[in-house]
This record gives C-alpha cells, structure tokens and sequence, in this order.
C-alpha cells in the first residue's frame, strides 16, 4: 500500500526510474548470503584484537581464540559458495537516479568487502601456523597446515591480520550508512530490495 501510495505522486517516467529497482529484488538466497560479512566481522571482531595475544597467559585467553578460530574458519567456505553464486547470479542494475561516481564508489565497496573476505581469513590462518597453534573449523576437523612455526611470518601476518580487521570493520559500518542513505535520503529501493524475496 505505501509502495502504491507513493507513485500516485509521481508521473509514469519518474515511477520507471525511482522504483523500476524494486521490481527486482534480491533473491532470498542472496540475501540470506549477504549476511556472512556481518557474521564474519561483527560475530568475531568481540574475540579479536589486543584480547587476543599468544603472548599472554591464562587458559580462559586460551578457549576464546580457539573459539574465535572454530567460529571464523568456515568463512573460508562460505567465500567459496559465494564467489560461485556471484558468479553464476549478477547482481541487480544499480538504480538510474545513482551518479555515474556513485556507482563507481559502490562497485568499489563490493571489491573491497571481496577482498577483506579472502584476505582475512587467509592472514589469520598464516597467523595462527606461523606461531605453531592449529586451525579448527567447528571443532569438526583441522585445516591441514600449509606453514612450519615461523616468527619471520608471525611478524609480517599478525599486524596486516589485525589492521585489515578494523579496515573491514569500517567498510562494514560505511556499507550500512550507505544502505540507509538509500532508504531514507535517495528513496530508491535499494535497500527495500535486498528484504524482499526474489521470485
């Protein structure tokens, strides 16, 4: 009804090109998927920096980072679902009220989140081999280890790890201001497509 509502106000033309991207939405299993960077950043972010050191002693730090590793390593299958399903499924046309640089910046925003979710996990588990600890996938099984203890590599791994962390963390959080600058300031659909379910 609110949908309706709305282009009452509007001419045929307009309505085209501000709500001609809600006749599109996500599928639902894209949406459902588009949650994993939420889940892979916020969900383990808690057990993540400082808290986090091998250096410190203390069984309960011992329990959280395997905790953090078991409920971070299946990011690295999920990645490899995704990129299939991007592949295999493009996303929705960006909609035509979006300046040419806007939509640059958002296809931009994509490779970056992309990127943060091949690169963290990979420097993680280089950071976990290096200092010679295992890397568990749901208390299940072990990613076999591709690197011998290494401290040369714990020097290199451990600060990108951690620095591409909190980048990510504020890719997440501009992707979300993003998101409601497009609901409530652009008004067009964006974000009413990504909660509606594809047919």
């Amino acid at each position: 009804m609110l949908l309706f509502s709305m282009q009452a106000h509007y001419s045929p033309e307009i309505q085209h090109e501000q709500f001609s991207f809600i006749l599109h939405p996500y599928r639902t299993s894209f949406t459902l998927a588009h949650g994993d960077y939420f889940y892979c950043r916020m969900g383990n972010r808690f057990f993540q920096g400082n808290f986090l050191s091998y250096e410190a002693d203390g069984s309960f730090k011992g329990d959280v980072i395997t905790l953090h590793k078991n409920v971070a390593t299946p990011i690295i299958f999920l990645l490899v679902i995704r990129l299939f399903w991007r592949y295999t499924h493009p996303a929705p046309q960006l909609p035509d009220s979006m300046s040419p640089l806007m939509k640059t910046l958002a296809h931009l925003g994509h490779l970056g989140l992309y990127f943060m979710l091949i690169a963290i996990p990979i420097t993680g588990c280089l950071f976990s081999w290096s200092v010679g600890k295992p890397v568990p996938v749901l208390y299940l099984f072990e990613i076999p280890a591709l690197v011998d203890k290494n401290p040369e590599l714990l020097a290199i791994v451990k600060p990108v790890h951690t620095y591409l962390s909190w980048f990510a963390g504020a890719m997440v959080v501009g992707h979300v201001l993003a998101a409601l600058k497009h609901h409530f300031i652009d008004k067009d659909g964006v974000l009413r497509s990504m909660t509606q379910q594809g047919k």
